[in-house]
């Protein structure tokens, strides 16, 4: 089993303080035929994005359990033939058909699901607190959220392209940044409770940017905190704003996510050391916020198009460049 989990443990919130109380992380298991998996399954009281597989599915019949109120997200990566998965809601079963791939399901914790596969498996599993989801909620301007509709093996494409962005980084251990999983469960949350939640009349939602001294520290934490092991309710508790209204005045005032911007500031910082000093590239990485020098070297290609290697080399070359007279 490979596993992510990183940060300290928050438990704080800019309006509630039960919400975003510990650190989200990925985990990637993979099962034999020599596996077992408990039942009841018990997930923890966060946000969570565990990828399943299984090479010779599941002798019994698993209760999927959580330690608080929350959504259990299902997507399948492969397909299932007639009469191998079969799904428990509440005890009944749930007629299913052949599960193809990138299909969903969207379960209530409180209804106790269950679930069998009796041939090979691979799904991504997202369990999401409905304090965090209230916490969306309260933002966008919906009332109470009563309840979630139930649904399996739906063909939803937003949770289809959610799933396919983040699964090369399940379970890796350059994996996600606590801000960027923060984001992440932003996103899914929002698109859960406009197509699942049985919603009350929407209000009017605020649209406008961060207050210049919101702007500005902002800023100030997150360049403090490079390598991305803070919490976004960190941040929107210091600017006295709930998680997602900081989350949607970040992106109105910096055009960009949190988790966005700070890799344009890792890579600047990086450019500076790599341009100014000697310093090993491998130090270069970790003084820049970066996990190791493999994460360091992969983003900074995607960002600016050559390994930092050859970025100082050009930088080096040009620096010895005669200048044209005027």
């Amino acid at each position: 089993m490979n596993k992510t989990h990183s940060g300290k443990q928050n438990r704080d919130s800019a309006h509630s303080p039960e919400a975003w109380s510990e650190d989200p992380f990925t985990t990637h298991i993979k099962l034999d035929r020599n596996s077992s998996v408990p039942s009841p399954f018990r997930t923890p009281g966060t946000f969570t994005v565990t990828r399943l597989e299984s090479s010779a599915g599941l002798p019994d019949r698993i209760t999927k359990l959580s330690s608080v109120p929350a959504l259990l997200v299902s997507i399948s990566l492969k397909s299932l033939p007639l009469h191998s998965y079969q799904v428990w809601v509440a005890d009944k079963v749930i007629p299913t058909p052949i599960i193809p791939p990138f299909r969903s399901n969207v379960i209530d914790f409180d209804s106790e699901p269950s679930c069998w596969a009796g041939k090979a498996f691979d799904y991504v599993h997202y369990t999401v607190p409905r304090v965090e989801l209230d916490d969306i909620a309260a933002d966008l301007g919906f009332g109470h959220v009563r309840s979630y509709r139930l649904s399996v093996v739906e063909d939803d494409l937003v949770l289809a392209q959610i799933t396919r962005s983040i699964l090369p980084f399940i379970g890796r251990r350059d994996g996600p940044s606590l801000l960027a999983l923060d984001q992440f469960s932003l996103i899914l949350g929002a698109h859960l409770l406009q197509r699942y939640g049985v919603l009350q009349k929407m209000g009017k939602v605020s649209k406008g940017g961060l207050a210049p001294w919101q702007k500005r520290r902002a800023a100030e934490l997150l360049r403090e905190n490079l390598d991305g092991r803070i919490r976004l309710t960190d941040v929107a508790r210091e600017c006295s704003l709930s998680v997602s209204h900081f989350a949607r005045s970040f992106k109105a005032t910096f055009g960009m996510a949190p988790h966005r911007w700070l890799i344009g500031r890792r890579i600047e910082r990086a450019k500076e050391l790599l341009r100014q000093t000697t310093t090993p590239i491998a130090d270069i990485a970790i003084q820049s916020g970066f996990g190791d020098q493999t994460a360091f070297t992969r983003t900074f290609h995607q960002v600016m198009g050559i390994s930092p290697g050859q970025w100082r080399r050009y930088i080096a070359a040009r620096a010895m460049e005669p200048k044209n007279p005027a």
